[in-house]
């Protein structure tokens, strides 16, 4: 390809006229130039993908656009992934792209992980021509049939005029109302016919109407039950985050002086150091978090679902409480718990509202007394901090690893992290301030979802600092990006917290299946069947991060963590990858046993709180 002014980097041309937000006159393209057109009208800037057959038209104008950076991934999980975490570090909407058939299920696990998160993600498919849709084409899948289930929306193009309009409607759909995924799935032929292109297309979307202002009724209802609780807790989920609410949510809390639980996906919506904040609740919550709402008389909800995870078993969830569930999404409210005031609106303009309504009423003289209720939550969070013990043998522990992380990384740094112990170690003890700097996989619980998602928030934020905390099982799912990583210079740092487990795993085979580790050891095979694995770690996580072009460090003593995260740190120019050799037998604690009530709640082994009798007064 001849040297263009482009890509000498002396300054950026525009691509052939553009309408730069206005109305462009029509011209002739293809489907294919129509797409990569129609990206850079709305706005997308990034894009991770893999060319194939069917998706390969699109490719070739995407190779002109000046607008549309395209970063080339080695698995398509990978791709959506990082369209995940690039849309959670920006608030954009990330976009990940794919060929027919097995590229596009490929997709449908990362689909899936930004169906259950809502997480605003616009997945573009090449389809086989569409004449031979239906008969077992070459790579042929039915990808619309296949996700209909975990897409907000999904389209199957086969006319290349159609294509400005449906990528128009994919990108208000997945990122107004509660944010989600929307798949584009476009016949090869769709791509290559001619067609003319204008901007704006006409929309026209007649059962898409979100309702984001929240009836003035409902809030009013919510204020005074608020004023009149003698023990009220705010209970925070991811809503709050994707509203943009998080100032609203501060000054709510304030004025009202409720204490406040954020959820897994909510983290860092409310300072972490906030002297009303109480933790995380759920099944590995803080013990102040987990009482708080079980012994609550009024729990308000905001952007929030009452999951399983949160709830324990659902019938002894919160038996004194009564329930404000502010949602979005209509079909949340009263899903898994009645609500006695339901509202529906965004987030940011409910919290708004219920300001008001609060003030109006302190100015009527009606106004929470909660001092018995903060002297009982002080005790619990005094007497049953979050808190580890140092393994005997001088082995690292993998909770003072996540802490020292979170301590000695830069200000601004986002946290991408996998799923498992390591996953509740890093909201346990690493300090979330701020929005946005926590992503991770909440609702579908995805292994591998770390290095990808930060691969996509350090595209997003290149200013920012990215670190993912990754444990050995979730790294070897998509440790492959480390290799995009080092080539498109994106300089993540990834933090393996290695105990040679699948942790979460062994953690329930210790407690409930009599420490019989089935299927639970990575680093070796059975001795009895290859003796020469004793004492070897397969793979070695640095010779494989250096052969993809990663600086790579293993730390295996506390006397020298702080330096070799200090050096981690230090180093900006290509990913770092630090693995770290942590005891086997760490275990995530509180916990709640899966299927029990969160009255069962353990503060560490054969550690039951004590509440003492007044609280069910």
């Amino acid at each position: 390809m001849p040297m263009t002014e482009q890509a000498t980097g002396a300054h950026h041309p525009q691509p052939r006229p553009r309408s730069g937000g206005h109305h462009s006159a029509p011209e002739q393209v293809t489907g294919a130039q129509a797409l990569i057109r129609s990206l850079e009208e709305v706005g997308a800037d990034t894009v991770f993908g893999i060319p194939g057959g069917c998706i390969l038209p699109a490719y070739d104008p995407l190779m002109d656009s000046v607008k549309v950076r395209h970063v080339l991934v080695r698995h398509e999980q990978g791709a959506g992934h990082a369209a995940e975490g690039y849309a959670q570090a920006t608030g954009k909407v990330g976009v990940c792209m794919a060929t027919s058939g097995p590229g596009a299920t490929n997709l449908v696990t990362p689909i899936a992980d930004a169906h259950m998160d809502s997480v605003p993600m616009v997945a573009i498919t090449g389809q086989v021509a569409s004449k031979a849709i239906g008969t077992d084409a070459f790579q042929e899948a039915d990808i619309v049939g296949i996700s209909m289930p975990i897409t907000k929306h999904n389209f199957l193009v086969t006319k290349a005029e159609d294509i400005p309009r449906i990528i128009a409607q994919a990108f208000h759909i997945a990122s107004t109302g509660r944010p989600g995924p929307v798949l584009v799935d476009i016949a090869k032929d769709a791509l290559q016919a001619k067609t003319t292109f204008s901007w704006p297309p006409a929309m026209d979307l007649p059962g898409y109407r979100p309702v984001t202002k929240p009836h003035a009724k409902q809030i009013r209802e919510a204020a005074k039950l608020i004023t009149q609780a003698k023990r009220p807790v705010l209970y925070v989920g991811g809503g709050v985050l994707k509203a943009k609410a998080t100032a609203e949510l501060k000054v709510l809390a304030e004025l009202t002086g409720a204490p406040v639980t954020t959820t897994l996906m909510a983290l860092g919506s409310f300072p972490d150091n906030h002297p009303q904040h109480l933790g995380m609740p759920g099944m590995h919550g803080s013990v102040a978090a987990v009482t708080a709402l079980q012994k609550a008389d009024l729990i308000v909800a905001l952007g929030a679902r009452f999951d399983d995870r949160v709830t324990g078993k659902l019938d002894s969830f919160a038996p004194y409480a009564k329930i404000v569930h502010a949602d979005i999404d209509p079909a949340e409210i009263g899903k898994n718990r009645p609500a006695d005031v339901p509202i529906v609106g965004d987030a940011r303009e409910v919290i708004a509202d219920l300001v008001q309504a609060v003030q109006k009423e302190h100015a009527e003289g009606h106004q929470g007394d909660y001092t018995a209720w903060w002297a009982d939550l002080d005790r619990w969070r005094e007497t049953y901090p979050l808190g580890y013990d140092q393994p005997e043998d001088g082995s690292l522990s993998p909770q003072q690893v996540i802490e020292r992380i979170g301590q000695l990384a830069p200000e601004g740094t986002i946290f991408t992290a996998g799923v498992g112990q390591h996953q509740m170690w890093a909201a346990h003890f690493i300090e979330y301030d701020k929005p946005a700097t926590w992503l991770n996989s909440g609702g579908a619980g995805t292994m591998g979802y770390a290095v990808p998602a930060a691969m996509g928030a350090k595209a997003g934020a290149p200013d920012r600092t990215v670190w993912a905390i990754d444990g050995d099982g979730c790294f070897q799912m998509t440790n492959q990006e480390l290799a995009t990583c080092a080539l498109n210079n994106i300089p993540i740092k990834v933090a393996v917290i290695n105990n040679g487990a699948l942790g979460m795993v062994r953690q329930w085979q210790t407690l409930f299946y009599n420490q019989r580790y089935s299927n639970t050891v990575l680093h070796s095979g059975p001795e009895d069947v290859n003796p020469q694995a004793r004492g070897t770690r397969v793979p070695d996580f640095v010779k494989l991060s250096e052969a993809m072009g990663c600086y790579a460090i293993r730390c295996e003593s506390p006397d020298d963590l702080d330096k070799v995260i200090e050096e981690a740190n230090s180093i900006n120019d290509r990913p770092v990858v630090v693995d770290f050799i942590v005891h086997e037998d760490a275990m995530v604690w509180p916990m709640v046993a899966a299927g029990t009530s969160n009255d069962e709640i353990m503060a560490a082994r054969d550690v039951r709180p004590d509440f003492g009798d007044n609280e069910d007064d």
